[in-house]
C-alpha cells in the first residue's frame, strides 16, 4: 500500500515538474504562429497587390512587355506557397492551443508536432526558391534591357526600356522571399524548441 502510494506522489510529482514546460513550448508555439502569420500576412498583401499592380498596369499600357511574364509567374506561384505558409501559422496556434489544453488526451504527440512544423520548413524553403526563381527571371529580364541600350544614345524601342511596371515584378518576388525567410526562420527556431522539449 506505501510503494502504491509513493509510486502515485512520484507519477503526480513528475506530471508536476512536466507541467510548466509543455505550457511553455504551448506558449512558445502558440506566440511564434501568431507573430508569424501577422507578419507573413502583411507582406504577402504587399507582394499581392504591387503583383496585381504591375499586371492591372501592364494590360492598360500600350507597350507589351512579355518577358517578365515568367517573372510574374514565379512571383504568383510564391504567393500561393505563402498563402499556405499564412495557414500553416494558423495551425501553429492551434498546435499550441491543443498543448496547453489541461486534458492530456486532447495534446498532439510529439511526432505530429514535429511533422507540422518540418511541414512548415518545407514550405518556406520551397516558397523562397519559387520567389528567388522570379527574381533571378526579373533581374535577367533588367540586365537584358540595360545591356540592350547603347550608352548616350536615346532610346526609341519601347521594349527596351525599364519601366515602373517592371519594377513592381521585382518588388513582389523580393516580398515574397522575405517573407518565406521569416516563415522558415521561426518553423526552424520552433523545431529547435520542440526537438529539446
Amino acid at each position: 500500500m506505501e510503494a502504491e502510494t509513493d509510486t502515485h506522489s512520484n507519477t503526480a510529482r513528475h506530471n508536476l515538474s512536466l507541467a510548466p514546460s509543455l505550457y511553455g513550448i504551448a506558449n512558445t508555439i502558440r506566440l511564434t504562429g501568431w507573430i508569424t502569420l501577422w507578419v507573413q500576412l502583411a507582406l504577402a498583401v504587399v507582394a499581392l497587390l504591387t503583383l496585381l499592380f504591375a499586371l492591372t498596369g501592364k494590360s492598360f499600357s500600350n507597350q507589351p512587355s512579355s518577358t517578365l511574364g515568367i517573372g510574374i509567374f514565379w512571383a504568383m506561384c510564391g504567393i500561393v506557397a505563402l498563402l499556405f505558409s499564412v495557414y500553416w501559422d494558423f495551425r501553429y496556434t492551434h498546435i499550441g492551443k491543443q498543448l496547453a489544453n489541461p486534458n492530456p488526451a486532447l495534446h498532439p504527440s510529439k511526432a505530429d508536432t514535429i511533422r507540422a512544423v518540418q511541414l512548415g520548413i518545407i514550405v518556406g524553403l520551397l516558397g523562397m526558391l519559387l520567389t528567388l526563381v522570379g527574381a533571378s527571371a526579373t533581374l535577367g529580364v533588367f540586365i537584358a534591357k540595360s545591356l540592350s541600350q547603347p550608352p548616350g544614345v536615346a532610346i526609341t524601342d519601347p521594349n527596351k526600356i525599364i519601366r515602373a511596371l517592371d519594377v513592381f515584378v521585382m518588388v513582389a518576388n523580393i516580398n515574397g522571399i522575405v517573407a518565406h525567410y521569416i516563415g522558415t526562420v521561426a518553423s526552424m527556431w520552433l523545431y529547435e524548441r520542440v526537438h529539446q522539449h
